[in-house]
């Protein structure tokens, strides 16, 4: 029997490399993407040239893996980046469009261009890499809980749809996880003072909360697990902390679950620069 075939966006570093490698390892043939394709060292998967921001490159990355598989039986939407911790009027709508673009718009892309085939061949999965952050808030990283909270709406809408074509769609949530994804982050472009002090003691923050986190291989093996399973759920969180967290989502008070996302960013002690005194007119 001829081994499934899966796409791994993303897969260069971090999730998508260790999701590419563990589902070759369990018997997918795997094209792992990204934006430069092949680079050094040895993967037990392929790399193609992928852009998930362009319509062009997603159609002919999917047009390749068709003409060399006849068929697509996975995709995992992994591609994404972060802005640095930083107020959200400290972005610009540019780069608001942009993250969009990617985390989200992506997913879009490479979802509307498998489908066809796998609607075709009736059956397939999709994974989408979604986030706690999905569905808690981030303070001082609102533009990126903003796009995993879009990825989640849009997964559950188009299991909803797709079911009955044999494709079901399940999204992975993991929480801090240890990778290069901090070191990519993108620099808010249009940096205010009140928010300087927060902005830097919000980076050590994370800086401390990463070196605790997650491997990769930990979302790897669940993505594996919801890609095999015969009746796949549609939210299935990674590791510990982000299993503790749904049930904080669903359980707890909102007032309790408020204050503990404040004390674990520790923003109780962290306050932006006050305002100018006024000026008083004689």
């Amino acid at each position: 029997m001829k081994s499934k075939t899966a796409i791994v966006t993303g897969a260069s570093s971090g999730i998508g490399e260790a999701t590419a490698q563990r589902l070759a390892t369990a018997g997918y043939k795997v094209y792992g993407t990204s934006r430069r394709g092949a680079s050094g060292g040895q993967r037990s998967f392929e790399m193609l040239p992928l852009d998930v921001t362009s319509d062009e490159s997603v159609e002919a990355a999917v047009s390749e893996v068709m003409r060399s598989e006849g068929r697509i039986d996975l995709l995992v939407n992994n591609a994404g980046f972060g802005v640095a911790p930083a107020g959200a009027e400290e972005s610009s709508i540019d780069q608001a469009r942009s993250i969009f673009d990617t985390n989200f718009f992506g997913i879009v892309r490479m979802t509307r261009a498998v489908v066809p085939h796998m609607r075709h061949q009736g059956n397939g999965r999709i994974i989408n890499i979604g986030s706690v952050l999905g569905f808690l808030p981030m303070p001082y990283g609102a533009l990126y809980a903003a796009t995993k909270h879009a990825v989640e709406g849009y997964s559950e809408s188009l299991d909803h749809e797709l079911r009955t074509r044999g494709i079901r769609v399940s999204v992975i949530e993991p929480a801090y996880t240890k990778t290069r994804f901090d070191a990519n982050f993108l620099e808010p472009d249009a940096k205010l003072d009140e928010y300087r002090e927060v902005r830097a003691a919000l980076g050590e923050r994370l800086k401390d909360l990463m070196a605790a986190a997650d491997e990769p291989a930990v979302v790897a093996d669940v993505v594996l697990e919801a890609a095999r399973a015969a009746r796949p759920k549609l939210r299935y969180t990674a590791g510990g902390a982000a299993g503790r967290l749904r049930l904080l989502r669903r359980f707890a008070p909102a007032g309790l679950l408020d204050a503990g996302i404040r004390r674990d960013l520790r923003l109780g002690a962290l306050m932006a620069s006050p305002p100018p005194a006024p000026v008083l007119q004689k």
